[in-house]
């Protein structure tokens, strides 16, 4: 971060310029107004209408020798201005849109966003930060705004993060894209707007003062003397004690700093010697300090860290830990203090070639840190649109689809399960799968291929080994002739040996940071490699044609568009990663450090639409940015860890990459990365059954997130390989994946909305119950479409949990039927083989049977589950499933409502046009669901028609008129 804006905010405002007179003065324009202030950091500020209420802003920094901002990468088509008008009022200038207000003080240039009734949604507070920031020797500047100081809203969004947060109001998140989080400058309140912060960089929510190393910032003391005490051991035995003014083995440069005595020969235990044989001695380092707060009040502790790790505060533990040594990440906790009253820290930690850094930021004013704040470090002027929701945090994700681009639809089949393994290495290995989950009428209908089928010295060719996979092209359809479909992994990457880095090199669209650092990958001996820039159009046209020539035409149905940060070379520092990554096509690789993924993304969208124009794209991408929805992609949550944690984490980091506009997200059931204990050849009886329990857990709450994905490291994620035979892991494993297929028709109608409706799949409990604080408070349940809440279970050997029940009406068990009223919380069983699952009264969830693959058989009767209690409606949507026919609305609706007080359930006419192989006549079943009735029983039902597209009641008793 910037030093100077860093002084600029905690200095306050800009100091006017005694040119300016008092006044300001403002013009209007075709679709907006630009005011010139009297006062303030800022010497223009414009406004531009866009729809019916979405609101540029722009304020320009005086004495600006930044230029003007490009066009957005993130909305570069926004909806033209609707009717708007402009009135000047006591040293203000009104816009006024159908759904918003927009007032900008002329004095300040400040900005006011209020609704249609005027009531205030969002409030500048305070003048922004500018300060002076350089990238690849260009002038630009550093920016932080402020908005609605000591707030009591909630708020959600910033893309995908890993600390368990949902809420984020009273939240510090940094934007910064990674294996595990995804960078979405996009929040929404449940005050029922919504803010796209238009910038590219690195960006920082919540304090604008970035953390700072624990000994560099906040002061720690040990036996009477700066620092820390650090003592390092071999296989329990001392070698080092020494004092060490910070804990800071983040990155691979700072791995010098260990101490000789305590160095071993090993890189990593691999269960208990190192690859030559030789016996594995195990490292320990402990750092004990008191820590000497100036501030009284919350002070906010983050932990970068691998392998191991503890931390205790006044001998109370606050942090216990494992993250694979290649990927180490961020573990917040806080401490309140007493300003003059130390602390006492102590941080164990098992290093096994792992990377550790404890950083600290000190409290902020209650009324800062409750607030909405943005601060990035590379920018031309502040960029941001206010989105209004009308009232809803849906209609706020709406108006941003509009801004930023449509949620494109999702093949039908992507909604179905997916096997995925890292890796397979054969074709014949595979194949095998298939084939296997089709012996034990398990339902597949995708197979993913992983990294490295390619030899290792030609990582980029996207040629296969020929060695292990002589015919893909026999390979993919095998799958095919299953009815399945073949997905394969494709990175950014290239070895400069390779034909096609020459290519894309001669078209000038690969970076060359990494190549001239000498940096090397961890294949093999390591090889030199870089990635291609996605912001040349020339690049971006040459990396799809080399992939459509050596995978598409083989009939790859998807891709997998691994390290889509990118990441190029694990372990270094950001400066070093921005190094490696530009300049783009386009601008310094600071200004546009966040939205590789995105341009990645339009690669392969432009690509597959000139190639297969009527076939739905499928793109899974790492990572993701604003505007990713339109690109026909998904994100999943990355390289995770096989640990009771990182489940929990993964509900509020779906939830909120949903509501920043992304609807479709999937994670590694699982985990990806195990401990030793999981993966070792004969684990323990104790842990071999925890990590049994830890993936049925994790597999129950993988079928009701928008995308069922299992994928992870060894040992192999296969149903038929992970639960034995007979046993209720495999009963409770294959349930699910039914369970699943039998509610298709109400999961691709919730996934067809999201484009249809610009809905979301998964969604914080706030969406709906704004006004509840109850239910903002919660981290560990979210609502699957309109009608599930859906409550994993997080804890090794629970059998219960709690689960509030948010809103006031009725709730009913999905799989005991009984109720729970809106308001309470109650504990209620969970036991191994089931997930806690709720559905609300007036909920109509449309069934079909279970099937092998989606559409197995389109004409199959289905079942509505009409849940008793209050009146209801759905929508059930259906097309062919694959094409881009949709668009022009070849597909079907059919409104069905429920009336509680008589009982009676209406099928409405067939809206649309149809589509091709749609049946004309359906077999329909009616099942009333109350307080002590299920839907487990998959064949049940309470009344029968015969449904040809004309509307239709059936009466309680079963009769339809």
């Amino acid at each position: 971060m910037n030093k100077a804006l860093v002084a600029a905010l905690l200095i306050g405002s800009a100091i006017a310029s005694p040119a300016y007179a008092k006044a300001g003065r403002y013009e209007r324009t075709a679709d907006g107004i630009v005011v010139t202030p009297a006062t303030g950091p800022s010497s223009r500020v414009a406004l531009t209408v866009h729809g019916d209420g979405i609101i540029h802003v722009v304020a320009t920094p005086r004495d600006a020798t930044t230029g003007t901002p490009a066009t957005s990468l993130m909305a570069p088509t926004p909806p033209a201005a609707g009717g708007f008008s402009v009135r000047a009022t006591a040293g203000s200038v009104v816009v006024t849109a159908a759904r918003t207000v927009a007032e900008v003080e002329l004095a300040t240039g400040r900005v006011i966003f209020r609704d249609a009734a005027g009531k205030p949604l969002l409030s500048e507070a305070g003048a922004t930060g500018f300060a002076p920031a350089i990238a690849d020797g260009k002038p630009f500047v550093s920016v932080s705004q402020q908005f609605n100081r000591g707030t009591d809203e909630g708020l959600y969004g910033l893309g995908q993060h890993q600390a368990g947060q949902m809420d984020q109001n009273g939240e510090d998140v940094e934007l910064a894209q990674h294996n595990m989080d995804i960078a979405v400058p996009f929040l929404v309140s449940t005050r029922g707007y919504g803010i796209l912060w238009d910038n590219n960089s690195i960006t920082r929510f919540g304090n604008p003062k970035p953390y700072t190393l624990v000994g560099e910032g906040m002061r720690v003391t040990s036996n009477g003397k700066p620092g820390f005490t650090a003592e390092y051991s071999l296989n329990g035995r001392p070698v080092v004690t020494r004092q060490e003014a910070t804990v800071n083995y983040q990155f691979i440069k700072d791995q010098v700093n260990w101490p000789a005595a305590a160095k071993v020969q090993t890189t990593a235990a691999e269960g208990g010697q190192n690859t030559a044989g030789n016996a594995v001695q195990k490292q320990r380092v402990v750092w004990t300090g008191d820590l000497q707060p100036t501030v009284a009040g919350m002070h906010r502790f983050q932990l970068y860290g691998s392998s191991y790790f503890k931390v205790f505060v006044d001998g109370k533990e606050v942090l216990n830990r494992w993250r694979q040594n290649w990927n180490p990440w961020y573990a917040n906790f806080d401490v309140p203090m007493r300003a003059g009253t130390p602390a006492r820290i102590r941080i164990e930690w098992e290093p096994n070639a792992g990377y550790i850094a404890l950083f600290h930021n000190d409290p902020v004013p209650e009324s800062d840190r409750r607030s909405i704040r943005f601060t990035s470090e590379v920018a031309q002027a502040k960029n941001y649109w206010f989105v209004p929701g009308a009232g809803s945090m849906d209609g706020a994700v709406a108006g941003y689809r509009q801004l930023t681009g449509k949620a494109e639809m999702m093949p039908k089949w992507a909604y179905g399960f997916w096997q995925s393994r890292q890796r397979y290495d054969t074709a014949a290995e595979l194949t095998a799968v298939v084939d296997r989950y089709r012996e034990l009428k398990i339902p597949l209908d995708n197979i993913v291929l992983d990294w490295r089928y390619w030899r290792d010295d030609d990582w980029g060719s996207h040629r296969f080994d020929p060695t292990r996979f002589p015919d893909p092209k026999a390979m993919i359809d095998a799958v095919h002739a299953k009815n399945a479909h073949f997905m394969i992994s494709v990175w950014p990457k290239f070895y400069p040996t390779t034909d096609t880095y020459k290519e894309l090199a001669a078209a000038g669209a690969v970076y060359q940071g990494n190549l001239k650092m000498g940096n090397k990958d961890w294949v093999g001996p390591g090889y030199a490699s870089t990635v291609y820039d996605p912001y040349s159009a020339a690049g971006r046209r040459t990396f799809w044609r080399q992939i459509e020539d050596r995978l598409a035409k083989l009939g790859t149905d998807a891709w997998w568009a691994d390290a889509s940060e990118p990441d190029m070379h694990s372990n270094i520092s950001v400066p070093e990663r921005i190094e490696t990554m530009g300049p783009t096509a386009i601008g310094p690789a600071a200004q546009y450090f966040n939205s590789f993924p995105l341009m990645n993304a339009r690669s392969f969208f432009d690509g597959w639409q000139a190639f297969k124009p009527d076939v739905r794209p499928f793109l899974l991408t790492r990572s993701g940015f604003a505007g990713l929805q339109r690109y026909g992609a998904a994100i999943w949550s990355g390289d995770v860890a096989s640990r009771w944690y990182d489940l929990r984490a993964q509900i509020s980091a779906g939830v909120n990459a949903s509501v920043s506009g992304i609807p479709n997200w999937t994670h590694d059931i699982g985990g990806f990365a195990l401990e030793d204990r999981y993966s070792a050849k004969t684990p323990a009886a104790a842990d071999l059954a925890e990590w049994r329990e830890l993936n049925l857990r994790w597999f129950q709450f993988g079928a009701f997130s928008p995308l069922f994905r299992s994928h992870g490291e060894a040992p192999f994620r296969e149903i038929y390989e992970i639960s034995p035979a007979g046993s209720p892991m495999r009963a409770s494993m294959v349930w699910y994946t039914q369970l699943r297929y039998r509610l298709m028709p109400y999961i691709y109608t919730v996934g067809a909305d999201t484009w249809a409706k610009d809905g979301s799949i998964m969604r914080p409990m706030a969406a709906d119950f704004p006004t509840d604080l109850g239910a903002r408070k919660l981290t560990d349940q979210y609502l699957f479409g309109d009608a599930f809440l859906v409550a994993p279970v997080t804890e090794y050997g629970a059998r219960v949990r709690p689960v509030y029940f948010p809103g006031t009406g009725r709730w009913y068990d999905f799989t005991t039927g009984a109720a729970y009223r809106g308001g309470t919380t109650a504990t209620v069983a969970a036991p191994f083989e089931r997930m806690p699952l709720f559905v609300r009264a007036g909920a109509i969830v449309p069934m079909g049977p279970v099937t092998q693959y989606v559409d197995q058989d389109r004409a199959a009767p289905l079942t509505m589950a009409v849940y008793t209690g209050a009146d209801g409606r759905f929508s059930l949507y259906e097309d062919d499933g694959t094409s881009q026919q949709y668009k022009q609305g070849a597909f079907s609706r059919i409104p069905i409502g429920y009336d509680d007080r008589t009982g009676a359930v209406t099928i409405g006419a067939r809206e649309g046009k149809g589509w091709e192989g749609m049946p004309t006549t359906r077999t329909i079943r009616i099942r009333w669901v109350g307080e002590d009735q299920t839907m487990t029983d998959a064949n049940g039902f309470d009344a029968e028609i015969s449904y040809s597209g004309g509307a239709l009641t059936v009466s309680r008793r079963g009769t339809p008129r």
